[in-house]
């Protein structure tokens, strides 16, 4: 059955409606200031951004509008759409992070306040209590369908906005975690840290260490907080948010919010109101007013925390982002600031270990090369130039008897402190060894036996030691090398007129440290003039190049050799190395000398008693024709001693050698392996006591075996007058 009244009565109220919404029309700006003051009073957090109190009197009228189009429109009209202003209002909310709970309050509030002022208008256009109790009851309904329609989209627009965010602090996080710390350098790190940031978070990013950080020694916040501006970096030019440059120092003032932030460990999240400007923020008049016209309005304090150690601060600003920070933003500054403060730890730390290996092998290796008269010498050592730190390889040149000398390079196995110390270790126990005038192989068999004692000693967790190492010896009388390789590339060789490949008759015995494996010593003669190029393996290879090709470029360099070894090291450094090697370098280029024959005198001795009187006229002839004749008594005592020696203790042959060099050297070489030493002579004894005059006559004197006997020597200095008087040819 039908009810045509209620049909009639559905539709008086639609038109009712429709006029209570046209009488209100003129009233929209009346009725928006109605909604803005009520919301003020109920909801004052939410007009406490200039920005936000702007945007909300236009989504107010824009929604009193909204709301008498639909009393205006047909009867059955779906509720409309949103307001622009109103999904605009929603994405400011999400990115204040105001909650959406507090949106969706001022929505019902709103919408509760513009029902009642409808309903107070109804009973101004009619006195029928019938009409206006359907009308009530229809703008209930009308209005709770519009909330619920408007406030789904608004929802969804500050949803959607929120995802936004969350999507960006993400990407920016993924961001920081592939840009921030790609080297291991800290002033790198910090300007890596500031570049990402001012991409699309802060509009101004400033790093500040410690020196006490920088310096490697904080061992947390110092007494002092001066910091060094490390890093800074703005979306405007020459960042005009600071008067300090890069590398200055600063201090704040003692109750600042950063020194709070320093000393509590705590990040802090500070609004500027209006053109206030805290000292610690703008610290002249002048830079105040640059601030205030640039707008800046919030500020992120972020200390840098790295292993229970405050290494600095990092502070965020905004100005001309509108949005403030909140404390979403101030979550993912912490973030970031945490992984970035752990790389800036990483660099400093690695700065630190490599400045004292590099102290320590620069302590190690030879400062200046020493003047020798069988080789000229020039030499280079190159850290690496990547994070894997310093490594153990090292070069000597060490002076032994007779006019020779000895050639050294080798490589440790590793990187770091623990390579340059058994570096050290190794370069002290080849000089101990090159002492006593041991032959190349048997040189190496001993370090061998050094590297093989350390490997026992160690630590689990400090890795096998082992090392690569060549060792020559040339004599500048006989124009003769000797050589012997532990796993290391041979020399190159270049004659005054040819070069040679990588000599082939040089074996290469095996790495140090493997032990119970032999080394064999190659010989050959060498023109005078000739160059010995010595180097680690770093020279030649490298992560885009083999070690044929490194060889043929060091071939090519060394074919068109310049006079001076010093130029020849250059030039094989920038032909090979022309930027910061991969592996640490050493090099050594000599070039050979050889002995004036006028400066060597020999004599063959037979196996007799009577053959010392000789030995000691033949002495004194040479030193008369040297002009040394203020030598002749120890001469004559120190030859007498040692051909007796040999001639009761050793075999046939014997011979004589004198040689002036820079010392005047005297040798007496036999077939007999038996070493001599010093012993104490009893008061009755008759002998014993040769030694001992040798060793009182002479700076220096010792024993050398070869395959086929000994060689006493002793070294005498010149009188200064005759200090110059060996010269080689």
């Amino acid at each position: 059955m039908a009810f045509p009244y209620i049909h009639t009565m559905g539709t008086e109220v639609d038109a009712f409606l429709g006029q209570l919404a046209r009488h209100l029309r003129p009233e929209v700006k009346k009725l928006s200031g109605l909604l803005l003051q009520r919301l003020n009073g109920e909801l004052p957090e939410l007009w406490e951004n200039a920005d936000i109190e702007a945007l909300t009197l236009e989504e107010t009228a824009q929604h009193v509008t909204a709301l008498l189009d639909l009393l205006e429109a047909r009867p059955g009209a779906s509720a409309p759409e949103a307001p622009p202003a109103a999904l605009d209002i929603a994405r400011l909310y999400a990115r204040r992070g105001i909650p959406v709970s507090r949106l969706l309050r001022a929505y019902r509030l709103g919408h509760l306040t513009l029902l009642e002022q409808l309903q107070a208008e109804a009973p101004r256009l009619t006195d029928d209590w019938h009409m206006i109790n359907q009308t009530t009851v229809r703008l209930v309904a009308i209005g709770f369908d519009y909330v619920d329609r408007s406030s789904e989209q608004v929802v969804a627009s500050y949803q959607e906005e929120r995802d936004r965010l969350l999507r960006r602090r993400l990407a920016l996080t993924d961001r920081a975690s592939k840009r921030i710390g790609t080297t291991l350098d800290i002033s790198r790190t910090a300007e890596e840290l500031t570049e990402v940031c001012t991409e699309d978070f802060a509009d101004f990013v400033t790093v500040d260490l410690f020196d006490s950080a920088l310096d490697e020694t904080g061992t947390g916040p110092p007494e002092a907080l001066t910091q060094r501006r490390v890093a800074q970096r703005s979306v405007l030019d020459d960042c005009p948010e600071s008067p300090l440059r890069v590398g200055g120092t600063h201090t704040y003032p003692d109750d600042s919010e950063p020194v709070r932030a320093l000393t509590t460990g705590r990040s802090v999240l500070h609004h500027i109101a209006g053109t206030e400007m805290p000292p610690w923020v703008a610290p002249s008049e002048f830079h105040g007013r640059v601030l205030r016209d640039l707008g800046l309005h919030s500020v992120l304090l972020v200390p840098l925390h790295a292993r229970g150690e405050t290494l600095g601060l990092v502070q965020f600003v905004r100005h001309r982002t509108s949005a403030p920070f909140d404390d979403d933003d101030l979550l993912l500054a912490q973030e970031i600031a945490s992984r970035a403060a752990v790389s800036i730890d990483n660099a400093r730390r690695y700065t630190h270990e490599r400045s004292t290996a590099l102290a320590l092998q620069r302590t190690l290796l030879p400062r200046n090369t020493v003047g020798h008269a069988a080789v000229e010498t020039a030499s280079r050592y190159l850290p690496a130039g990547s994070r894997a730190g310093v490594g153990g390889d090292w070069y000597d040149v060490i002076p032994l008897s007779g006019a020779r000398v000895a050639l050294v390079v080798g490589d440790v196995v590793g990187r770091g402190l623990h390579a340059a110390a058994t570096m050290g270790r190794l370069r002290t126990a080849v000089r101990a060894f090159a002492d006593i005038d041991l032959m190349p192989d048997e040189l190496l068999t001993h370090l061998d036996d050094v590297v093989i004692r350390m490997q026992r000693e160690e630590s689990p967790g400090e890795g096998e030691t082992s090392a690569t190492c060549l060792y020559a010896v040339y004599d500048p009388v006989s124009r003769r090398c000797s050589l012997a390789s532990a796993g290391h590339v041979p020399p190159t060789v270049v004659t005054p007129s040819k070069i040679s490949e990588a000599l082939p008759e040089v074996p290469i015995g095996p790495p140090l440290g493997l032990g119970g494996l032999p080394f064999e010593t190659a010989e050959f003669e060498l023109p005078e003039d000739s160059l010995l190029v010595l180097h680690t393996d770093g020279l030649i290879s490298g992560r885009t190049r083999d070690v044929g090709q490194g060889l043929a470029t060091l071939h090519d360099v060394l074919t068109s050799a310049p006079d001076s070894l010093e130029e020849i090291c250059d030039r094989l450094l920038a032909a090979l190395l022309p930027g910061r090697p991969a592996d640490d370098v050493a090099l050594l280029v000599a070039r050979t000398r050889a002995l004036d024959p006028d400066h060597v005198a020999t004599m063959d001795l037979p196996s007799d008693p009577a053959a010392v009187s000789g030995a000691r006229r033949f002495a004194s002839d040479v030193l008369d024709a040297w002009g040394l004749e203020d030598l002749s008594f120890t001469t004559e005592l120190v030859v007498s001693e040692l051909v007796t020696n040999a001639i009761r203790y050793g075999k046939s042959p014997i011979q004589l050698r004198l040689i002036l060099q820079s010392t005047l050297t005297c040798e007496v070489s036999d077939a007999s392996s038996t070493a001599p030493h010093l012993r104490r002579a009893r008061i009755y004894d008759e002998g014993g006591r040769g030694l001992l005059l040798v060793a009182q006559c002479a700076e220096r004197w010792g024993t050398r075996h070869g395959r086929e006997g000994k060689v006493i020597w002793a070294e005498q200095a010149l009188p200064a007058d005759n200090a110059s008087t060996a010269e080689v040819t």
